[in-house]
């Protein structure tokens, strides 16, 4: 019991940090992994990678404004991301590039333009920082943006719910009902972005969307069921995130990397062992076929 306890209780326990990094995490698994599921239904989860990269250049200007002042980061970085969501879909309906096209665009403009700004008016560390974060350096201010933010997007995400994952499966359907899959998709857009900025805050722009997307692929999975997956990639995001935290505590590596590598080694013993699109079924099904010839 003692061995246990030191190894997963005391880290939370003796240091108030631990507790901050946990508390942070665990409200970004409540709000970003369904996000990312509602992603991977509409088959938009590059647009996740694109929008993340499209918060740094307004957390940079944000960041040259006011220095590493919260209000000022999440604001430039909510604005860049939302401007860029509009830019590529507008570019997407004025010309014959696709939306996947387009947000692949603006997103390395943004990355690039991001990177130069801190370079320019600020430190390697400063640039580090806001493209990986630092989840052990979360303070009340950004566990109370977060908290927020979860707080925000789970409401709003059961108010559009049904519209939103009736558009998801049979958008046509939508369209003919003359149901609000505008709006919804306008919403679920500033879902996506509220979400990434929350985000940088602990795992930075890079790291962010990790924690979005992979339980959601994970999920995806392991389940058929609408409900059952989006209770799945919180459950995935909750358990990543523990595990990375004690990993980065007792192996001494960075907390956020920490945390999205336990999601990509969940994804790919999903790959292998998960009941819907195994390699071990296909595998065994490709023995069977050739017992039978």
């Amino acid at each position: 019991m003692n061995e246990i306890y030191q190894l997963v209780i005391a880290p939370f326990a003796e240091f108030e940090f631990m507790r901050y990094a946990l508390a942070s995490v665990l409200f970004l698994s409540l709000s970003a992994a369904p996000v990312g599921v509602f992603l991977v239904m509409r088959r938009m989860s590059l647009m996740g990678d694109a929008m993340s990269h499209a918060v740094l250049p307004g957390a940079a200007i944000g960041y040259i404004f006011a220095g590493l002042s919260l209000p000022a980061i999440s604001l430039g970085g909510l604005i860049t991301g939302l401007l860029m969501a509009l830019g590529a879909g507008l570019a997407s309906r004025l010309s014959v590039v696709k939306e996947d096209a387009n947000f692949a665009a603006f997103y390395l403009g943004c990355l690039a333009l991001g990177v130069v700004l801190v370079s320019r008016h600020g430190s390697n560390v400063d640039l580090l920082g806001l493209l990986f974060g630092s989840v052990l350096a979360v303070d009340t201010p950004s566990l109370t943006l977060i908290a927020s933010v979860a707080t925000f997007t789970i409401i709003t995400l059961t108010i559009i719910y049904r519209p939103l994952f009736i558009e998801s499966v049979d958008p046509v359907f939508m369209r003919i009902m003359g149901g609000h899959g505008g709006l919804s998709h306008i919403l679920f857009l500033m879902l996506v972005v509220i979400n990434l900025v929350a985000g940088f805050q602990a795992l930075g722009t890079l790291m962010s969307v990790g924690l979005m997307m992979l339980p959601a692929i994970c999920a995806r999975l392991w389940f058929s069921r609408m409900e059952r997956i989006l209770f799945g990639a919180v459950a995935i995001a909750i358990a990543s995130s523990l595990v990375g935290l004690l990993l980065s505590y007792h192996v001494n590596i960075p907390s956020g990397p920490a945390i999205i590598l336990i999601c990509a080694s969940f994804y790919l013993l999903s790959l292998l062992i998960a009941p819907h699109g195994t390699l071990l079924i296909r595998i065994r099904s490709h023995k069977h076929r050739g017992v039978r010839h």
